[in-house]
């Protein structure tokens, strides 16, 4: 066990680094993945054929190919002109791929609210525009919380995908693998690395039923 505290004792500027980068990376995939996933969910419940089979096409594509397979796309397969650097490639990959989720997660929590309601805005002379934003996000937000909840912790944990892969972005992971290949303590610090995702993924599993406690109370 001294050797663990010896890793961590001298390298955790390494690891408080790759933590934070961490938190940065599931930060701004995060937001792309809420954009594109609002958009994506809007489209599959949108009274219009054509924008339903964009959706569809959308969910399918991006749910059933594998992430690491984006991450290549991304960072590999465009021309270097576009000049997509590592944190691009994988936040894109990472933020596209989790959009695909939440976009069903949204449209389920929109057929949670009912159709009648829907179609009862239509009548009353409403855009569909104008109900999405004032009939039905608002009901449908408290029922996505809980598996809103579940996909930030799933990302937290794809994200190490990304220190896996060949990108040069030094998170969580990535510092894990340099310091063992610096000290061959590979099990401690593999350790701290994982300790480090524990962190995270439990704080955010707090953060959401937090959250579903409050919008509980305001019911």
């Amino acid at each position: 066990m001294g050797e663990f505290w010896e890793v961590l004792r001298q390298h955790l500027p390494e690891f408080l680094s790759g933590f934070f980068i961490t938190c940065r990376l599931v930060a701004i995939s995060f937001v792309i993945a809420v954009v594109v996933g609002t958009i994506i969910a809007a489209f599959r419940v949108a009274p219009v054929k054509w924008l339903q089979r964009i959706g569809g096409i959308y969910v399918e594509t991006f749910r059933n190919i594998p992430l690491l397979v984006l991450i290549f796309i991304f960072y590999f397969g465009f021309p270097e002109t576009l000049n997509i650097g590592p944190w691009l490639a994988g936040t894109m990959a990472l933020g596209l791929y989790t959009a695909a989720y939440i976009a069903e997660t949204l449209r389920s929590g929109v057929f949670a609210v009912g159709k009648g309601q829907i179609d009862a805005a239509l009548s009353l002379g409403l855009t569909y525009r104008e109900t999405l934003q004032k009939i039905i996000l608002p009901q449908s937000f408290r029922t996505v919380i809980p598996p809103l909840g579940n996909l930030i912790i799933a990302m937290i944990k794809n994200s190490a995908i990304i220190g896996a892969s060949a990108l040069a972005i030094p998170d969580l992971l990535k510092s894990g693998r340099i310091v063992a290949a610096q000290t061959a303590q590979t099990l401690a610090s593999f350790f701290w690395a994982a300790l480090g995702y524990l962190i995270l993924t439990i704080t955010a599993t707090l953060v959401v039923r937090s959250l579903e406690k409050r919008l509980a109370i305001r019911r």
